[in-house]
């Protein structure tokens, strides 16, 4: 293949791309910061944003934000310029680079080039002076240019990006204490769990979180191991509309308005139970990248139904590899995984769920970076009701139990702000069906259900 000469060669799409990898990509602008420069670009916008990318860079060790390019487009006094920066700036974080990786490898290799035709220029001089150690020296540096130069987060230059908000991309979850315990939410790489009993609602909170995630604006790829797409499906619908998943099928108009009003996306991937691993969700992820649609947050349900990618004698151990496999896959794509988990037989009837009584393994608890229970006993499935434990947290403190509305048949679980004791639980009896709908009247139980809770 032959190299081009000049940047313009690759054409204009081909630079606007560039400049977007190097405003999303910082291991990109960090391996060719030292051969980077705005004399490769023929567009006066493109050498004024490539320019801010520099200099802040030079300054902070991170990428300017688009707020931060925001403020320094303001203070350009050319009007015809600003107009452009603002037409390519725009250009640069709308567009998709599906091809990323050739773009920055071609881009790299292209200043590298020109790099090393400037040392072989610069020594033409050099070598009628006899300076041969000089020639030497510039080659070298040349050949250096554009390498790997990631040594991972260093403390001190990188202070910036750890204080940033979008940090961790966490996407928040639909419950107010369970965002404030994450800091924000489960963020890219993280691996978050729900314990709980068989039939208890764990699927149902999977349900929530990725709701929450396409409300807010998130493609979210949901894999199930245990019911069909098309039951999952519904599922979504009842909680997008607040109706029962056992009369949707009645409602299907409703349905298809709330969906045109959904600022995310969805796809939900089944799966055999004990056929698919790990390695076949990275390969659909894949699939899914490649088509344009890269998924912002992972759910899987559930992780112990996937085939280890190694049989042993012991099934704990491929349990265990199984989880770090899962955990490994979140922190090679920088998303965040939620899945769900059984509960022993004793866990079952406990009234809080604590971490000893996960079901298989305890290196569950381990390997995840949250971990969450879900205890419900056979009064709380009557009642709509339950507890949620908060059994480990990396990003802050755990310990917590709090009450809940759950309600199973659309999705829809509140959580309450106010941590409650062991010894303040209040399970009270079965709350007649409402005469009119076939359904429990879940506002009313509800707030029953808080006021006890409060006066104990």
């Amino acid at each position: 293949m032959v190299a081009f000469s000049k940047l313009s060669s690759y054409g204009l799409s081909f630079q606007v791309k560039i400049i977007s990898s190097l405003l999303k990509n910082k291991k990109f602008l960090l391996n060719i910061r030292d051969v980077l420069t705005t004399e490769y670009f023929d567009n006066q916008a493109h050498q004024w944003l490539i320019k801010q990318i520099i200099d802040y860079f030079d300054h902070y060790h991170s990428i300017p934000t688009l707020d931060i390019l925001h403020i320094e487009v303001k203070k350009i006094d050319n009007e015809v310029l600003k107009t452009s920066v603002v037409e390519q700036l725009k250009e640069s974080y709308k567009i998709s680079v599906e091809d990323a990786a050739y773009v920055e490898e071609e881009f790299s290799n292209f200043c590298k080039n020109q790099q090393l035709k400037k040392a072989l220029l610069s020594s033409v001089d050099l070598l009628q002076s006899g300076m041969y150690d000089d020639i030497r020296h510039l080659i070298d540096q040349a050949l250096k240019a554009g390498m790997e130069k990631n040594l991972g987060h260093e403390y001190e230059k990188d202070v910036e990006d750890r204080y940033r908000e979008e940090y961790r991309n966490a996407i928040a979850t639909p419950w107010k204490k369970i965002n404030e315990l994450l800091q924000g939410g489960l963020g890219g790489g993280d691996f978050g769990l729900i314990f709980g009993s068989p039939g208890g609602g764990k699927s149902w909170s999977l349900i929530a979180l990725g709701a929450e995630a396409v409300k807010l604006g998130f493609t979210v790829n949901h894999y199930t191991l245990e019911l069909s797409e098309a039951y999952i499906g519904k599922r979504y619908d009842a909680c997008f509309t607040d109706i029962s998943v056992n009369i949707i099928q009645q409602h299907r108009s409703t349905v298809e308005e709330a969906i045109t009003k959904l600022p995310g996306k969805l796809v939900i991937k089944e799966f055999p139970m004990g056929k698919a691993t790990i390695s076949t969700i990275e390969a659909h992820i894949q699939k899914c990248t490649d088509l344009g649609n890269r998924p912002d947050l992972i759910l899987i349900d559930y992780v112990d139904l996937l085939r280890p990618n190694r049989v042993s004698k012991d099934r704990r151990d491929e349990i265990d590899d199984v989880y770090i496999a899962t955990k490994g896959l979140a922190r090679e794509l920088n998303l965040p995984i939620w899945s769900v988990s059984q509960v022993n037989r004793a866990g079952a009837k406990d009234d809080i769920i604590e971490g000893d009584k996960a079901a298989g393994s305890y290196s569950k608890m381990m390997i995840t970076d949250f971990a969450i229970s879900l205890s419900r006993l056979k009064a709380d499935k009557v009642n709509s009701t339950g507890r949620f434990h908060i059994m480990k947290n990396r990003y802050g403190m755990d310990g917590f139990t709090y009450n809940a509305s759950i309600d199973t048949s659309t999705g829809n679980i509140v959580i309450d702000d106010n941590e409650i004791e062991e010894d303040d639980i209040v399970i009270d009896k079965p709350i007649k069906l409402n005469e009119n709908f076939n359904t429990f009247d879940r506002d009313n139980l509800r707030n029953k259900f808080f006021e006890l809770n409060a006066l104990k």
